[in-house]
Protein backbone atom coordinates (compact mmCIF):
# COMPACT_ATOMS: atom_id res chain seq x y z
CA UNK A 1 0.00 0.00 0.00
CA UNK A 2 1.73 3.59 -0.94
CA UNK A 3 1.65 6.47 1.31
CA UNK A 4 -1.06 8.12 -0.46
CA UNK A 5 -3.42 5.19 -0.04
CA UNK A 6 -2.67 4.73 3.63
CA UNK A 7 -3.02 8.58 4.29
CA UNK A 8 -6.44 7.84 2.13
CA UNK A 9 -7.89 5.13 4.21
CA UNK A 10 -6.82 6.97 7.67
CA UNK A 11 -8.78 10.19 6.55
CA UNK A 12 -11.84 7.58 5.74
CA UNK A 13 -11.74 6.24 9.38
CA UNK A 14 -11.77 10.10 10.58
CA UNK A 15 -14.37 10.60 8.49
CA UNK A 16 -16.57 7.83 9.36
CA UNK A 17 -15.41 8.51 13.08
CA UNK A 18 -16.92 12.12 12.49
CA UNK A 19 -20.08 10.47 11.08
CA UNK A 20 -20.71 8.00 13.82
CA UNK A 21 -20.15 10.87 16.52
CA UNK A 22 -22.88 13.20 14.71
CA UNK A 23 -25.16 10.09 14.53
CA UNK A 24 -24.46 9.56 17.99
CA UNK A 25 -25.10 12.98 19.21
CA UNK A 26 -28.41 13.84 16.61
CA UNK A 27 -29.75 10.45 19.02
CA UNK A 28 -29.28 11.86 22.42
CA UNK A 29 -30.59 15.27 20.88
CA UNK A 30 -33.88 13.08 20.00
CA UNK A 31 -33.88 11.13 23.06
CA UNK A 32 -33.13 14.21 25.21
CA UNK A 33 -35.91 16.11 23.13
CA UNK A 34 -38.62 13.21 23.52
CA UNK A 35 -38.06 12.81 27.42
CA UNK A 36 -38.39 17.05 28.15
CA UNK A 37 -41.91 16.29 26.06
CA UNK A 38 -42.78 13.37 27.74
CA UNK A 39 -41.97 15.13 31.46
CA UNK A 40 -43.81 18.43 30.30
CA UNK A 41 -46.63 16.04 29.04
CA UNK A 42 -47.04 14.01 32.49
CA UNK A 43 -46.58 17.37 34.68
CA UNK A 44 -49.32 19.06 32.74
CA UNK A 45 -51.51 15.91 32.96
CA UNK A 46 -50.73 15.66 36.72
CA UNK A 47 -51.59 19.81 37.06
CA UNK A 48 -54.64 19.77 35.28
CA UNK A 49 -55.68 16.69 36.84
CA UNK A 50 -54.68 16.40 40.52
CA UNK A 51 -53.98 19.97 41.27
CA UNK A 52 -55.80 22.18 38.98
CA UNK A 53 -59.34 20.86 39.47
CA UNK A 54 -59.46 20.25 43.64
CA UNK A 55 -57.07 23.04 45.00
CA UNK A 56 -60.11 26.12 45.72
CA UNK A 57 -59.34 29.25 45.28
CA UNK A 58 -61.31 32.51 47.05
CA UNK A 59 -61.73 34.85 45.07
CA UNK A 60 -62.66 38.15 47.30
CA UNK A 61 -64.25 41.07 46.08
CA UNK A 62 -65.37 44.27 47.89
CA UNK A 63 -68.89 45.64 46.84
CA UNK A 64 -69.50 49.25 47.27
CA UNK A 65 -73.24 50.56 46.94
CA UNK A 66 -74.80 53.73 48.68
CA UNK A 67 -77.98 51.98 47.86
CA UNK A 68 -76.81 49.54 50.73
CA UNK A 69 -78.80 50.11 54.23
CA UNK A 70 -76.68 50.95 56.83
CA UNK A 71 -77.28 47.85 59.04
CA UNK A 72 -75.87 45.72 56.04
CA UNK A 73 -72.55 47.44 55.87
CA UNK A 74 -69.71 44.70 56.61
CA UNK A 75 -72.17 41.83 55.34
CA UNK A 76 -70.00 39.11 53.76
CA UNK A 77 -71.65 36.57 51.02
CA UNK A 78 -70.33 33.71 49.68
CA UNK A 79 -71.07 32.27 46.31
CA UNK A 80 -70.46 28.32 45.13
CA UNK A 81 -71.11 27.04 42.24
CA UNK A 82 -71.19 23.87 39.87
CA UNK A 83 -70.24 21.59 42.56
CA UNK A 84 -70.38 18.63 39.63
CA UNK A 85 -70.44 16.10 42.69
CA UNK A 86 -68.74 12.79 41.29
CA UNK A 87 -67.17 14.01 38.34
CA UNK A 88 -63.58 15.67 39.92
CA UNK A 89 -65.09 17.10 42.77
CA UNK A 90 -65.09 14.34 46.03
CA UNK A 91 -66.45 13.82 49.20
CA UNK A 92 -62.90 15.15 50.79
CA UNK A 93 -63.03 17.98 48.61
CA UNK A 94 -66.48 19.06 49.92
CA UNK A 95 -65.70 18.40 53.32
CA UNK A 96 -62.86 21.08 52.44
CA UNK A 97 -64.99 23.68 50.57
CA UNK A 98 -67.54 23.27 53.87
CA UNK A 99 -64.45 24.66 56.12
CA UNK A 100 -63.24 27.21 53.47
CA UNK A 101 -66.57 28.99 53.96
CA UNK A 102 -66.92 28.54 57.37
CA UNK A 103 -63.74 29.98 58.06
CA UNK A 104 -64.66 33.20 56.57
CA UNK A 105 -68.14 33.29 59.24
CA UNK A 106 -70.15 34.37 55.97
CA UNK A 107 -73.87 36.20 56.15
CA UNK A 108 -75.44 34.67 53.58
CA UNK A 109 -74.56 32.14 51.22
CA UNK A 110 -75.84 31.12 47.82
CA UNK A 111 -75.35 28.00 45.77
CA UNK A 112 -76.24 28.90 41.90
CA UNK A 113 -76.81 25.30 40.61
CA UNK A 114 -75.51 21.47 39.58
CA UNK A 115 -75.10 19.87 42.53
CA UNK A 116 -74.39 16.70 41.31
CA UNK A 117 -72.87 15.35 37.79
CA UNK A 118 -74.96 14.15 35.32
CA UNK A 119 -72.71 11.04 34.58
CA UNK A 120 -72.60 10.11 38.54
CA UNK A 121 -74.87 8.10 40.28
CA UNK A 122 -75.31 8.97 43.59
CA UNK A 123 -75.65 6.53 45.79
CA UNK A 124 -78.35 6.83 49.34
CA UNK A 125 -75.55 6.70 51.77
CA UNK A 126 -73.61 9.60 49.93
CA UNK A 127 -76.63 11.78 49.80
CA UNK A 128 -77.29 12.01 53.24
CA UNK A 129 -73.48 12.29 53.86
CA UNK A 130 -73.56 14.77 51.56
CA UNK A 131 -76.51 16.73 53.00
CA UNK A 132 -74.84 16.45 56.64
CA UNK A 133 -72.00 18.22 55.18
CA UNK A 134 -73.92 20.91 53.42
CA UNK A 135 -75.90 21.01 56.65
CA UNK A 136 -72.46 22.36 58.24
CA UNK A 137 -72.44 25.52 56.39
CA UNK A 138 -73.11 28.18 58.90
CA UNK A 139 -74.20 31.56 58.49
CA UNK A 140 -76.10 34.25 60.38
CA UNK A 141 -78.87 35.33 57.84
CA UNK A 142 -79.46 32.44 55.07
CA UNK A 143 -78.86 29.98 52.44
CA UNK A 144 -80.17 30.05 49.13
CA UNK A 145 -79.77 27.88 45.67
CA UNK A 146 -81.03 27.75 42.41
CA UNK A 147 -81.51 24.87 40.14
CA UNK A 148 -79.12 24.26 37.26
CA UNK A 149 -80.00 22.69 34.13
CA UNK A 150 -78.79 19.38 35.72
CA UNK A 151 -81.23 19.28 38.45
CA UNK A 152 -83.86 18.38 39.28
CA UNK A 153 -85.70 16.40 42.12
CA UNK A 154 -82.38 15.46 43.85
CA UNK A 155 -81.34 18.74 44.03
CA UNK A 156 -84.40 19.62 45.92
CA UNK A 157 -83.95 17.05 48.62
CA UNK A 158 -80.28 17.76 48.90
CA UNK A 159 -80.93 21.45 49.10
CA UNK A 160 -83.93 21.66 50.88
CA UNK A 161 -82.23 19.04 53.54
CA UNK A 162 -79.26 21.14 54.05
CA UNK A 163 -81.21 23.98 55.35
CA UNK A 164 -80.99 26.38 51.71
CA UNK A 165 -84.21 28.26 50.56
CA UNK A 166 -84.69 27.20 46.83
CA UNK A 167 -85.63 30.10 44.47
CA UNK A 168 -86.86 28.76 41.36
CA UNK A 169 -88.72 32.11 39.70
CA UNK A 170 -88.71 33.52 43.00
CA UNK A 171 -87.71 35.81 46.07
CA UNK A 172 -87.26 37.21 49.53
CA UNK A 173 -86.43 39.46 51.48
CA UNK A 174 -83.48 39.44 54.01
CA UNK A 175 -83.79 41.63 57.01
CA UNK A 176 -81.38 42.62 59.95
CA UNK A 177 -81.89 44.58 62.61
CA UNK A 178 -84.82 47.03 60.99
CA UNK A 179 -87.32 46.61 58.34
CA UNK A 180 -84.95 47.74 55.39
CA UNK A 181 -84.40 45.02 53.53
CA UNK A 182 -82.27 43.36 50.83
CA UNK A 183 -84.32 41.60 47.83
CA UNK A 184 -82.28 38.34 46.65
CA UNK A 185 -84.34 36.99 43.52
CA UNK A 186 -83.72 33.34 41.84
CA UNK A 187 -84.24 32.69 38.06
CA UNK A 188 -85.21 28.69 37.08
CA UNK A 189 -82.52 27.32 34.28
CA UNK A 190 -82.50 29.09 31.47
CA UNK A 191 -81.15 25.79 29.18
CA UNK A 192 -84.23 23.79 30.68
CA UNK A 193 -86.76 26.62 29.80
CA UNK A 194 -87.92 26.68 33.25
CA UNK A 195 -86.71 30.43 33.82
CA UNK A 196 -90.00 33.00 33.99
CA UNK A 197 -88.42 37.05 35.44
CA UNK A 198 -91.38 38.31 35.75
CA UNK A 199 -92.14 35.89 38.79
CA UNK A 200 -89.01 36.39 39.62
CA UNK A 201 -88.93 39.99 40.10
CA UNK A 202 -92.70 39.69 41.63
CA UNK A 203 -91.45 41.89 44.23
CA UNK A 204 -91.81 44.87 42.05
CA UNK A 205 -95.25 44.35 41.00
CA UNK A 206 -96.50 44.65 44.58
CA UNK A 207 -97.98 47.66 45.82
CA UNK A 208 -95.57 49.55 47.67
CA UNK A 209 -92.50 48.31 46.71
CA UNK A 210 -89.54 50.01 47.19
CA UNK A 211 -87.72 50.80 43.39
CA UNK A 212 -84.16 52.15 45.42
CA UNK A 213 -84.20 48.60 47.14
CA UNK A 214 -80.40 46.79 47.00
CA UNK A 215 -80.82 43.65 44.72
CA UNK A 216 -78.88 40.56 44.59
CA UNK A 217 -80.38 38.01 41.25
CA UNK A 218 -78.88 34.90 41.57
CA UNK A 219 -79.31 32.73 38.57
CA UNK A 220 -77.52 29.42 36.88
CA UNK A 221 -76.78 30.84 33.37
CA UNK A 222 -75.22 34.04 33.32
CA UNK A 223 -76.64 34.75 29.45
CA UNK A 224 -79.77 34.27 31.70
CA UNK A 225 -79.46 38.15 32.47
CA UNK A 226 -80.58 39.60 29.16
CA UNK A 227 -83.69 38.68 29.63
CA UNK A 228 -83.55 41.29 33.01
CA UNK A 229 -81.68 43.63 31.20
CA UNK A 230 -83.69 47.07 30.53
CA UNK A 231 -87.05 45.47 32.42
CA UNK A 232 -85.88 45.22 36.04
CA UNK A 233 -83.20 46.71 38.02
CA UNK A 234 -80.48 44.48 39.92
CA UNK A 235 -77.31 46.08 41.51
CA UNK A 236 -75.11 42.44 41.41
CA UNK A 237 -75.98 39.07 39.66
CA UNK A 238 -74.27 35.68 40.58
CA UNK A 239 -74.19 33.31 37.95
CA UNK A 240 -72.17 29.68 37.02
CA UNK A 241 -72.17 27.60 34.51
CA UNK A 242 -69.76 28.58 32.26
CA UNK A 243 -67.11 27.69 34.52
CA UNK A 244 -65.44 30.77 32.92
CA UNK A 245 -64.05 28.27 29.83
CA UNK A 246 -62.59 25.64 32.08
CA UNK A 247 -59.71 25.19 30.24
CA UNK A 248 -57.89 28.39 29.39
CA UNK A 249 -54.90 29.22 26.92
CA UNK A 250 -52.81 32.40 27.68
CA UNK A 251 -53.59 35.17 24.76
CA UNK A 252 -56.46 33.39 23.21
CA UNK A 253 -58.85 32.37 26.17
CA UNK A 254 -61.49 29.64 27.03
CA UNK A 255 -61.77 26.93 24.82
CA UNK A 256 -65.05 25.78 26.04
CA UNK A 257 -67.92 28.01 25.96
CA UNK A 258 -71.35 26.42 26.94
CA UNK A 259 -75.35 27.35 25.47
CA UNK A 260 -76.55 29.43 28.40
CA UNK A 261 -72.94 30.91 28.79
CA UNK A 262 -72.04 32.45 25.81
CA UNK A 263 -72.00 36.11 26.50
CA UNK A 264 -71.40 35.95 30.01
CA UNK A 265 -68.80 33.52 30.69
CA UNK A 266 -65.53 35.20 32.73
CA UNK A 267 -65.25 36.29 35.73
CA UNK A 268 -66.85 39.85 35.91
CA UNK A 269 -68.55 42.30 33.35
CA UNK A 270 -70.32 45.68 34.17
CA UNK A 271 -73.80 46.75 32.66
CA UNK A 272 -73.89 50.49 33.59
CA UNK A 273 -74.67 49.96 37.36
CA UNK A 274 -75.17 46.51 37.59
CA UNK A 275 -72.26 43.99 38.22
CA UNK A 276 -71.71 40.46 37.07
CA UNK A 277 -69.86 37.80 38.56
CA UNK A 278 -69.44 34.28 36.84
CA UNK A 279 -68.26 31.34 39.45
CA UNK A 280 -65.30 29.44 37.64
CA UNK A 281 -67.35 26.05 39.51
CA UNK A 282 -65.85 23.82 41.47
CA UNK A 283 -65.94 20.65 39.68
CA UNK A 284 -65.61 20.00 35.49
CA UNK A 285 -68.38 19.32 32.73
CA UNK A 286 -66.96 18.22 29.33
CA UNK A 287 -63.48 16.92 30.50
CA UNK A 288 -62.24 16.07 34.17
CA UNK A 289 -59.56 18.53 33.75
CA UNK A 290 -58.98 22.12 34.45
CA UNK A 291 -56.08 24.45 32.83
CA UNK A 292 -55.35 27.96 34.06
CA UNK A 293 -59.05 28.07 35.52
CA UNK A 294 -58.87 26.74 39.20
CA UNK A 295 -61.99 25.75 41.32
CA UNK A 296 -62.82 28.66 43.23
CA UNK A 297 -65.71 30.37 45.54
CA UNK A 298 -66.31 34.19 45.45
CA UNK A 299 -66.44 35.83 48.58
CA UNK A 300 -67.84 39.34 48.95
CA UNK A 301 -67.32 42.20 51.35
CA UNK A 302 -70.14 44.58 51.35
CA UNK A 303 -69.83 48.55 52.15
CA UNK A 304 -72.05 51.71 51.21
CA UNK A 305 -69.17 53.79 51.51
Amino acid sequence: MTREERSQKKQDEIFDEEKKEKRKSIIIKVIKFILIIALISVAIFFYTTYISTVKIIVKEKRIISEKLPEEFNGLKLIQFSDLHYGSTFTYENTKNLVKLINKRKPDIVVFTGDIIDSNYKLKNKEQEKLIKLLQNIEVSLGKYAVMGEMDGEQFNTILKQSDFSILNNDYDLIYKDSNNPLLITGSGSLLKEESDIDKTFGYFNQEGYNSNIYTISLMHEGDNYENIKGKYNTDLVLAGHSHNGEIKIPFIGPLLRFKGSKTYYDEFYKDNDTLIYVSSGLGTSKFDIRLFCRPSINFFRFSNK
